[in-house]
């Protein structure tokens, strides 16, 4: 771990008071601290002050302090045993408004010691973000959101802890990532202007916490670092994620885009950065398709058609994230990307036409319907783990279209407004769970995103995972969060007339214009 960090230990080397040396106790940490960080200034929190004396003659002043650095001062975190042989941990926080990841980090190495993920216990109360603001607004109900949030990740938090044999006072710092609406909510802070216009936080720069103060069960003096957002949609995971891809050290122009809720884009390179967010995310998330579902074991990921037979190969989700035919596991349901993969196979095939309709003629048998609506039987109910068929409905394959023309409308009209041709972009970058599994091929067949070589898109994973624990392990990472919120200007889409028009244009397969999709190639039906 190189000497760049911002929470460190050191052991001070102090002698016992006498009465030649009668040095108050704190008096005589800070001077030895400060000895030891080369006369840098110190300060002790008065709520530390009433512990440090039997602290102190407790351990013979042999200690280790823990502290942070802000505003070029460092504080005392706590003192430890300098004989007990314990490091100092931290921990970095994907606040997802579906899935919460919590990554253990051994402070002094920068090694990642464990992790886990969990469904955020919010979504008893709404699944999507507008309900909880408005839960938020009745008597009571942003305490109970907040402390539902705070109650679980205490769990989590105590079961990685006991997990690894570290008590959780050797726990000492924390950096959290999320979007702005869920960083109130952990905030306790109303986010009631956040969905009302003129669309205000509370705050965007919370600054430096203390643990005690939001009452999660680590170290009590240890600092919360939370990522800035720039304003009520475009928050913190955004800014941690532009900070763990890298794109602002690069001479050359990339995309970084996170599809969840909403789809969220960045454009920029090392001089500038431009950013917005649109709604392109509902459908992809498994909230719309009727078999929809969260990335997960069972689910499917991806769909091969045999043009000539209709014939379907899907690939399941494994428990340990590999991609495998079912191999007598049967699916539960298909995710975003599979979800992708499919309607691109289908459109392949000649199974959907340009307007993603289904071709009774070419789907045959496996065409049925339900409710006066259109389905196609995906997987039938003898190879289902519901028991039911897997379908997919006409409603389904509208609602894609509509969130992949947004999503081609927003990169689209983002690189216009800055003057770039899109196949001037040297790398795409795709972040969050969604990335990993997401097929280009797939989605440039549909028209979701630009007809760029493949080598062109990259993976990244949880960009915001990665940029909370990089934030929370050097001091220049921290920093540059704050630079990039300020070095981002924001594109309103909601208001942009040429959003709306190139919108219509690319609500078909792969676009009304195929000379933007030179790859795609369709057969002869």
């Amino acid at each position: 771990m190189e000497n760049g960090a911002w929470i460190k230990r050191i052991s001070p080397r102090l002698t016992p008071p006498s009465l030649k040396d009668n040095t108050a106790d704190v008096d005589r940490l800070v001077k030895g601290i400060k000895k030891g960080l080369g006369d840098e200034e110190v300060s002790v929190d008065f709520a530390l002050i009433k512990g440090l004396t039997p602290s102190l003659r407790k351990y013979d002043y042999e200690v280790s302090a823990a502290l942070f650095q802000e505003h070029n001062c460092w504080h005392l975190i706590d003192v430890f045993s300098a004989q007990g042989g314990n490091g100092i941990y931290g921990l970095a926080l994907d606040l997802g408004s579906s899935t919460l990841v919590l990554r253990l980090m051994d402070l002094e190495t920068g090694r990642i010691m464990d992790e886990t993920s969990f469904h955020n216990p919010q979504i008893e109360i709404g699944a999507d973000i507008l309900t909880r603001i408005h839960f938020a607004a009745q008597d009571g109900g942003l305490i109970k959101l907040q402390g539902i949030l705070i109650g679980r990740l205490n769990e989590e938090i105590s079961k990685l802890a006991e997990k690894n044999g570290i008590g959780s006072e050797y726990i000492v710092g924390m950096s959290v990532a999320g979007n702005t609406t869920m960083t109130h909510l952990f905030l306790g802070l109303d986010p009631y202007w956040i969905c009302r216009e003129p669309y205000i936080p509370v705050v965007n720069s919370p600054g430096l916490l203390k643990s005690r103060d939001l009452g999660i069960k680590i170290n009590p003096g240890a600092p919360i670092l939370i990522s800035p957002n720039v304003g009520s949609y475009f928050g913190g995971d955004l800014i941690a994620g532009i900070l763990a891809s890298g794109m602002t050290h690069q001479r050359e122009t990339a995309f970084l885009v996170d599809v969840g809720t909403n789809a969220e884009v960045v454009i920029g390179n090392r001089d500038w950065l431009m950013a917005c967010a649109g709604a392109a995310g509902p459908a992809l998330e498994g909230g719309v398709a009727s078999m929809g579902m969260m990335a997960g074991p069972g689910v499917i990921d991806h769909v091969l058609i045999d043009p000539a037979n209709s014939e379907f190969e899907i690939r399941i989700i494994k428990d340990d994230g590999s991609i495998e035919a079912p191999q007598g596991q049967k699916p539960v349901g298909i995710c975003g990307s599979g979800l992708i993969d499919l309607a691109a196979q289908l459109f392949l095939a000649g199974m959907i036409d340009l307007r993603g309709k289904f071709v009774a003629e070419r789907c045959g048998d496996r065409l049925v319907d339900m409710d006066g609506i259109s389905h196609l039987i995906v997987v039938p109910p003898e190879d289902s783990a519901t028991g039911q068929a897997l379908t997919l409905s006409q409603t389904d394959i509208d609602g894609l279209i509509r969130s992949k023309a947004a999503m081609y409308t927003i990169l689209t009209t983002i690189a216009n407004t800055v003057n770039i041709s899109l196949k001037e972009i040297s790398r795409f970058y795709v972040a969050g769970t969604f990335g990993p599994y997401i097929n280009p091929q797939s989605a440039i067949t549909i028209g979701m995103i630009p007809d760029l070589p493949l080598e062109t898109y990259v993976s990244l994973g949880n960009t915001s995972l990665n940029g909370a624990g990089m934030a929370l392990l050097r001091a220049d990472a921290k920093d540059e969060l704050f630079q990039i919120r300020d070095q981002i200007t924001y594109l309103e889409l909601n208001v942009n007339q040429e959003f709306m028009n190139l919108f219509s244009a690319a609500k078909f397969i792969p676009h009304t214009d195929r000379s933007l999709f030179p790859s795609v190639k369709t057969g002869n039906f």
